[in-house]
């Protein structure tokens, strides 16, 4: 039988079958999650302020995720040299979506919450489709009976509003609501750049959070090396990447595009660095918005980088494991 099992099993061709995230099992009963990774939908975008759609992203991701499903033997990168993920190492499951109450943010957050919780009950690290930016505030919420945490952010906007006309929760407040968790212990912010839903006392705020703010411009500036050099080592990181941190060019499916922003290597290779300077142990990709996204590049490029941060992740985890 060949090693891939491609002459006895199924071919399963990415438009053949359910949309999954990367073709993976469906684990629909929270309490018998078996797996190392658990994806979990959270298409809540009540907490936007401008254009609506991001309650559709987690369908969309899942979708895009099905041509990197690679069939049976794991991820080969030639320029590694590296097999990622592969299927006898690496267990992955789909918990389906979190609940979402209409006009509810307070219920809806909670029903996230306990999705994330399950997942780390298990002991798999959630990864969470937003959905908008809001739903990190119930994702790093959930961590709080967990080892501390740094928090990796990739956004084009710092996210740290206090409150507005008593909004406390929407899209624009998690890093803020995140500063206020005893274990979260600093942010390292990249991609901020321009005119941003925060205002100086916001910025200086997130400062005194222990933040560290970088544009683009900064991060292309250091380099990776020189950025890495900045994060903390030997801890344990949870990323929330907000897709409007890429540029529109590449990810237009956005409700809120902002020029100027990062390339997919450039964020990639940080990530790849990251994994080996510490351990991640839980990701939100946030904010794809299909109805923006004409040729689905948005969707892809979300499947294709989570695909990839994963194989970093759990290669590393094996590399200090061996």
């Amino acid at each position: 039988m060949s090693k891939h099992g491609y002459e006895t099993g199924r071919l399963n061709l990415p438009f053949v079958g359910h949309c999954t995230f990367g073709k993976q099992p469906i684990c629909l009963e929270w309490d018998k999650i078996e797996a190392d990774v658990a994806i979990l939908g959270a298409p809540f975008d009540m907490g936007t302020q401008y254009r609506a759609g991001a309650r559709f992203g987690p369908r969309s991701i899942r979708e895009a995720s099905t041509l990197f499903s690679f069939g049976h033997g794991g991820a080969y990168d030639f320029e590694d040299d590296i097999t990622y993920l592969p299927v006898d190492k690496v267990r992955m499951v789909d918990i389906g979506d979190a609940d979402i109450i209409h006009t509810d943010t307070i219920n809806s957050h909670a029903n996230i919450e306990t999705g994330v919780r399950a997942i780390l009950k298990a002991g798999a690290l959630p990864v969470v489709l937003g959905g908008d930016h809001s739903v990190h505030i119930p994702c790093i919420r959930a961590f709080d009976d967990q080892p501390p945490v740094h928090i990796i952010h990739i956004d084009a906007h710092l996210d740290f509003v206090d409150e507005r006309h008593g909004v406390r929760y929407g899209h624009g407040n998690p890093l803020r609501r995140a500063s206020e968790m005893s274990h979260v212990t600093g942010f390292t912010q990249m991609g901020i750049r321009n005119v941003s839903s925060s205002n100086r006392e916001d910025y200086q705020a997130a400062r005194d959070a222990g933040s560290d703010i970088l544009s683009v411009r900064d991060v292309r500036r250091l380099g990776t090396e020189g950025v890495l050099a900045r994060i903390p080592e030997g801890v344990r990181y949870y990323a929330t990447v907000d897709v409007d941190g890429f540029d529109p060019s590449i990810a237009p499916g956005t409700g809120t595009p902002s020029h100027g922003g990062f390339l997919y290597y450039e964020v990639l290779e940080l990530f790849q660095g990251l994994a080996k300077r510490g351990d991640i142990v839980g990701i939100d990709f946030v904010e794809v918005a299909p109805d923006y996204d004409q040729s689905g590049s948005t969707a892809f490029l979300a499947a294709q980088f989570l695909m990839n941060v994963l194989g970093f992740i759990f290669h590393e985890r094996d590399q200090r494991a061996g």
